[in-house]
């Protein structure tokens, strides 16, 4: 018998490749079915939003293949690497928004004489043939892709948006066409030849107005990932054989000593090999107060090194960075959020062949049942139909209301992305906020300045300290600096000035010698703490503050207080999330002592301390995993991923760009109880949403059947094509009327 050999299989590819062609939801929907029945294609999910496409395939996968049964279905799958570029997606997006605005512009100024002969000169000379030739370019070149994709659609027996303004507007010029050419067929049988050219034409440019404003709203929420990489620089000086070269970034290898200047950024993750300085790790940690760096300490990619050189040895390079792993996982997340596939698109796929078989039926009811004149009327009612029933009133309800919803929380400084969170805000049961820049102002402040000296003591030894401080290098000096200069001090002419590293700084001022630092820098040099210094610095620590001390004359004679200040309006912001029975949680990548005493002024009972961007995404899953539809709410680039997961990420206005991009929602004045303003205005948004399709739909139901003649056997009632599309008029009047009452509300 044979001996048993283990059966090894490859691990199956995950890859992202942007899809060109998709014009709404129900595109995503379609391109991602496909993918799924594809031989090889282990998942897929398209991203509407990024339109890309994350792929899971087997090796040996053909990926010409699946690139042709996209194609097939009027999208294209983009293989090529220099196609799949962060540059050349933000290029093909231009080119698209570029291209539909310039067919938007057309449509309505081709449409806008149409519509006024249609309604108020028909009777002029040469009307319909003016209205005509107006339509032509409007409906067969501006308006051309809606049938394109609706016979692609029609091939694969599916439906969307496409078919029902395709049938409606194809129709409506058709007949309208044949009347203008050939009046004589009705009019030789006592009716009269009408023309519907404006609805063919308005429909067309109202539709493609709606994809104009999604493309630019799509557009500018595009960024985030493009800046997330200008955090690394594109080059680097590095020391090789005792030389120092310049490398471009991806020839560093694991194990190259990398030279820092100031104000550079740290290009790779590493550890000091030599040097000292302060790195700004915001973008890591969210903390404003830089952290000094000095030999064997740990430093990241993206980070900004401050005043100080220092000498890294790289440890990670390229994808195995801690920035590289940022990027991919806010990437992967806002990948992850399936798109909301527009209630409008789910309707149509129901609604457009309910439509198409009663207007068959109607044509063939009237053909055979309608005596005189059978194919006349059989015909008008198959057109009445379509024109009424045509999408309007039900492509308006929702971005109507979302329009006016976005417009009236921008006028109160909420600036809202997309539908999707304006629709998801209300739903919230749990608001995570970041402390640092959210809850706080984000920047170190002297929040005390304790003496320990008489007052004319306190004024010679003032001077002297703005002196220390404004030659000092550490990043708190700027704060202190600050407090004094704006309580009127003047800087005295100091004789000599020394930095102490990880201690402070010693300077010489009148014979005297003084020193400025933490509390080993006066241990060290004999300074003594009465009982009040040593109560009031214990005091100080507790409140979770940064305590600099300064001394002279062998003892300590002030204790400066440093932190970052709470925002006026952050508690009484948390009080009316939790009012509103909302669970509020605190993340920071502070330490436990600090978050405790934010935490405690603020009235929360729920906070995480020493978190990284990892733990704060990993925090907002979790508590999805329960159930919960959560709200982040961070201002860092560290928060970039979390704010991605979230159901709906808020920004603070003041925070990084990255955050905003992320985010779905900005709040532009950094005031938190701009969110319990932004849940108020969701419900009611939703509400007029809700309202506007029961009344479009209210209509069609309605519409539909006297269109088709319903009435007719009863009350002899056929309803004319003409009153029919001012019907359709009407019933888009009312729903952009109804969301117009959004401005009217008050947050």
């Amino acid at each position: 018998m044979a001996p048993l050999t283990e059966v090894k299989t490859k691990p199956a590819i995950r890859n992202t490749f942007p899809i060109d062609g998709m014009s709404c939801a129900a595109c995503a929907v379609s391109v991602e079915s496909m993918l799924q029945a594809q031989p090889g294609v282990q998942s897929a999910a398209v991203n509407y939003a990024n339109k890309t496409a994350l792929v899971e395939y087997a090796p040996g996968t053909d990926l010409h293949l699946l690139q042709k049964a996209i194609q097939d279905i009027g999208y294209d799958l983009l293989l090529e690497k220099e196609d799949a570029t962060q540059e050349a997606q933000q290029a093909r997006e231009e080119e698209a928004y570029s291209r539909i605005k310039t067919k938007t512009i057309w449509a309505a100024g081709l449409s806008l004489p149409v519509a006024v002969i249609g309604m108020f000169f028909h009777h002029m000379p040469y009307a319909n043939w003016i209205m005509l030739a107006l339509t032509l370019p409007v409906v067969f070149w501006f308006g051309r892709n809606f049938y394109v994709n609706a016979f692609k659609q029609a091939r694969h027996g599916k439906a969307n948006m496409d078919t029902l303004v395709a049938l409606s507007t194809g129709i409506a010029f058709l007949f309208s066409a044949f009347n203008t050419i050939y009046p004589q067929f009705f009019l030789s049988r006592g009716l009269e030849p009408h023309v519907y050219f404006e609805a063919a034409t308005v429909i067309i440019a109202f539709i493609l107005l709606g994809k104009l404003l999604e493309e630019r709203a799509k557009s500018r929420t595009s960024g985030a990932i493009k800046k997330l990489m200008g955090l690394q620089p594109k080059s680097v000086k590095a020391l090789r054989n005792g030389q120092e070269i310049e490398l471009p970034i991806e020839e560093v290898l694991v194990g190259d000593v990398l030279l820092i200047r100031p104000g550079e950024k740290i290009p790779v993750d590493g550890r000091v090999v030599n040097g000292s300085s302060f790195l700004d790790e915001s973008m890591i940690s969210g903390e404003p107060i830089p952290v000094e760096k000095t030999a064997r300490d740990q430093v990241f990619t993206g980070t900004i090194n401050q005043k100080g050189s220092l000498q890294i040895r790289a440890e990670k390079v390229g994808a195995e960075t801690l920035l590289a792993q940022i990027i991919k996982m806010v990437q992967e997340a806002q990948g992850s959020k399936a798109p909301v596939q527009q209630l409008t698109d789910k309707v149509a796929g129901i609604f457009v062949p309910i439509v198409i078989g009663i207007a068959l039926l109607s044509f063939v009811a009237w053909y055979f049942l309608g005596g005189d004149n059978n194919v006349t009327h059989a015909l008008l009612a198959l057109i009445t139909v379509l024109i009424i029933a045509c999408p309007c009133a039900l492509g308006l309800a929702t971005p109507t209301a979302i329009m006016v919803g976005v417009g009236r929380g921008a006028e109160n400084g909420i600036l809202i992305k997309d539908a999707e969170s304006l629709e998801t805000a209300h739903k919230l049961t749990a608001v995570v906020l970041d402390k640092t820049g959210t809850i706080t102002k984000g920047k170190p402040e002297v929040t005390e300045l304790v003496w320990a000296t008489p007052a004319d003591a306190q004024t010679e030894l003032a001077p002297v300290l703005l002196a220390m401080e404004n030659q000092s290098e550490h990043p708190l000096a700027e704060a202190v600096s600050k407090y004094l200069a704006e309580q009127g001090v003047k800087a005295a002419p100091l004789v000599a000035f020394e930095s102490v590293t990880g201690r402070g700084v010693q300077a010489q001022y009148q014979g005297q010698t003084f020193w400025l630092g933490n509390e080993k820098l006066m241990q060290e040099n004999g300074l003594r703490f009465t009982p009040d210094v040593e109560k009031t610095a214990q005091k100080l620590k507790a409140e979770a503050k940064t305590v600099v001390f300064a001394g002279t004359q062998g003892q300590v004679v002030a204790l400066i207080a440093i932190a970052d200040a709470i925002k006026e309006t952050s508690a009484q912001a948390i009080k009316e999330l939790q009012n509103l029975g909302l669970n509020v949680y605190m993340l920071t990548g502070d330490n436990a002592q600090t978050a405790a005493a934010v935490a405690k002024q603020v009235g929360l009972q729920h906070f995480k301390a020493e978190v990284m961007p990892q733990d704060k995404a990993d925090f907002i899953q979790e508590l999805q995993r329960q159930g919960q539809v959560v709200g982040m709410v961070g201002d860092g680039i560290n928060d970039s991923q979390a704010l991605a997961l979230a159901d709906v990420g808020i920004a603070m206005g003041r925070g990084t760009d990255i955050a905003m991009d992320v985010a779905k929602v900005t709040l532009m004045h950094s005031d938190l109880r701009a969110i319990a303003r932004a849940i108020k205005l969701s419900k009611a948004t939703v509400r007029t949403i809700h309202q506007n399709l029961f009344w479009a739909f209210i209509y069609n139901v309605i519409g539909i059947p006297v269109a088709a003649g319903l009435l007719y056997p009863v009350w002899g009632f056929l309803l004319d094509p003409m009153l029919a599309g001012a019907a359709m008029a009407l019933s888009s009047v009312s729903v952009v009327t109804n969301s117009l009452r959004l401005r009217t509300l008050k947050l």
